[in-house]
């Protein structure tokens, strides 16, 4: 999947996290109003004796760098004038400096966050003794000493607006405790090994913007979540179950709703159409049923639709309408979806589609002739169905696609010999595929008069060379019908 996001536009793809190297973007405060003055760091480097950190934030930092192996932060007599990485201070009025952000855990070899000690690393309760934090941030910290995550996180509920923990191992149920966190922005709990339900008390979270909760054991159903400033909600990787609510469609301003790889099941609600802003959509991997929505013709923003692996029921077809207001389109992936019936002409007409899969279905009739408009298609899967016909493309899509175009196992297409493809055919493109037939349709040798192309050669005379021109001077040649020197320079002319 990796591979098709990298065709996104960069900006879009600093949004979406894509696995393996991205973690959530830390959002400043947006906030009702703070007693600390928004001012830059530096002024702790002024050598003004009067500039001081909280002496109880301090000894709580103390606690919380202990609980992690990082006993050596309780020798610097200041935390906040310490500046190290993973630490952020701001100042009141009276020019006392608080602790708003703690961030934990080496995300590059650039990142210099204090690491944990992965043997005996705990989340301190004197953590609750920073009414100020804005973010805490842990990433692998507590993978070799997993332990749940602490329901006094709760208690920070007038201050934190970031909470990540991602990949620390952690197990056991989502704390309902973390509802109190009612000013919370982000909440990224990627890849632990949380169980049970997600919690109906996340719903009093009303600015929340992003919540990751993929890559645990979760169970139950999706609450019905009205966020209404949601950009990013990723539940992809659990075990949820039953349908998807019609709740998500009051969710506007998401760009990203990825609920992949669960047990879901029932419809796409037509509340969906109601996400105009929505960028990319995975339901792939459930067990979802039906028709595809009209209403995601209201997705006009949609760049990424991905339901491969939803049986969706024997008589699902492509809509021939459904697709028609996608014009930012640049992936759809329909595979294994029990697709039946013909490809829709609709989908040719989606000009900035770059990646589609339809294989592994039962797709019968041509491919589209006006495939061939597709200008930005660079990979194509139709490999696996029952299409028949002529392959509607030329050279120029062999030479852009290469191996990305997948055609095989079906066996009633053909490549007409106008294309001249014979020349650039591999088994890769599909090895049961060959010439058509010049009477009706289906893999075959050209028959073809040579007095059509070089002129009588006697009446009646027929041939059986391949499409190819080069073929075709062979054979002449052979036949004592042109000169030596004139089918080499042939031969190198087309080649």
């Amino acid at each position: 999947m990796e591979s098709l996001l990298s065709l996104l536009p960069f900006a879009f793809i600093c949004l979406l996290f894509p696995p393996g190297n991205s973690f959530t973007v830390i959002m400043s405060d947006s906030g009702g109003p703070s007693a600390l003055v928004d001012a830059p760091q530096n002024r702790l480097s002024t050598g003004n004796n009067l500039i001081r950190t909280d002496s109880q934030e301090q000894e709580a930092v103390y606690d919380i760098m202990r609980a992690t192996g990082n006993e050596w932060a309780t020798e610097i007599p200041d935390v906040c004038r310490g500046r190290w990485h993973g630490i952020e201070c701001m100042p009141d009025k009276d020019n006392v400096y608080h602790i708003v952000s703690l961030s934990f855990g080496a995300l590059s070899d650039d990142t210099a966050f204090p690491t944990c000690d992965p043997t005996r690393s705990h989340i301190s309760y004197s953590i609750t003794k920073l009414p100020h934090l804005r973010t805490l941030f842990f990433y692998r910290c507590f993978t070799s000493h997993p332990q749940p995550i602490p329901a006094f996180l709760g208690q920070l509920g007038s201050s934190l607006q970031t909470l990540v923990l991602r990949e620390n191992g952690h197990f056991g149920p989502i704390p309902s405790e973390l509802g109190n966190l009612t000013r919370l922005r982000v909440l990224d709990l990627h890849k632990n090994n949380l169980n049970g339900s997600i919690p109906i008390s996340l719903n009093r979270i009303a600015g929340l913007r992003s919540l990751d909760l993929s890559g645990n054991r979760l169970d139950g159903s999706i609450p019905g979540f009205t966020f209404p400033l949601l950009t990013v909600i990723d539940l992809n990787q659990n075990l949820l179950a039953g349908p998807i609510p019609d709740e998500v469609g009051s969710c506007r301003s998401l760009i990203k709703l990825d609920f992949s790889r669960n047990r879901l099941t029932g419809v796409i609600p037509d509340s969906i159409g109601n996400l105009t802003d929505l960028i990319l959509m995975d339901l792939s991997h459930n067990r979802l049923l039906g028709q595809i929505p009209s209403s995601v013709r209201n997705l006009v923003a949609l760049q990424a639709l991905i339901l491969k692996g939803n049986p969706m029921g024997p008589q699902m077809v492509i809509p021939d309408s459904g697709f028609d207001g996608l014009k930012s389109l640049m992936i759809l992936v329909m595979s294994g979806m029990n697709l039946h019936g013909s490809i829709p002409e609709v989908l040719a007409r989606l000009e900035s589609l770059r990646v589609l899969h339809l294989d592994r279905n039962r797709l019968n009739g041509p491919i589209p002739t006006a495939f061939k408009n597709l200008k930005n298609l660079s990979e194509l899967r139709l490999n696996d169905n029952l299409l028949t016909g002529p392959i509607p493309f030329g050279r120029e899509v062999l030479w852009r696609m290469k191996r990305k175009l997948r055609l095989y196992n079906n066996s009633g297409l053909c490549f007409d010999s106008s294309n001249g493809l014979e020349d650039d055919w591999t088994d890769s493109y599909g090895p049961s595929i060959g010439l058509c037939k010049s009477m009706g349709s289906g893999p075959a040798t050209t028959v073809q008069r040579v007095s059509e192309s070089y002129g009588d050669v006697g009446p009646g005379k027929e041939y059986l060379p391949s499409s190819s021109t080069t073929t075709i001077a062979k054979r002449l040649f052979s036949l004592g019908l042109i000169q030596f020197s004139a089918f080499l320079l042939l031969n190198s002319v087309l080649l």
